[in-house]
């Protein structure tokens, strides 16, 4: 599967952005999908994921209440919705897939969206 990652900008403090994350191919709904984020000389670290038919999700402590992560399978696409934006959510953000729902195994991963929250 290939994914493309959209949607990132500039938002200032207290704002919300919308990522989405569209997916090729026929097999999207066999696939857990998860957002991860790096922020600049950092590890990538988990934000969140969903599952198959997006009944379960998980959230990194850090976006919990404040990030939604959903699925559409009819449109091959996972999104992002991120509220009450701090400017230390600033980052690249990235979408992928994997087998099981997992904050690391992941085997295909997107290209990264740019996220900046102004103070």
């Amino acid at each position: 599967v290939q994914l493309q990652a959209f949607g990132g900008g500039l938002v200032q403090a207290g704002g919300s952005l919308r990522l989405s994350c569209a997916a090729s191919g026929r097999t999207f709904s066999r696939y857990v999908m998860g957002w991860f984020r790096q922020f600049p000389g950092k590890e990538r670290e988990f934000v969140a994921f969903i599952s198959w038919s997006g009944g379960s999700t998980s959230y990194a402590d850090s976006v919990k209440g404040r990030f939604t992560i959903s699925r559409d399978n009819a449109k091959n696409t996972v999104y992002l919705q991120m509220n009450s934006l701090k400017p230390e959510d600033t980052a690249v953000y990235y979408c992928a897939a994997g087998p099981i729902l997992s904050t690391k195994e992941y085997d295909h991963w997107g290209q990264g969206t740019l996220v900046t929250v102004s103070s």
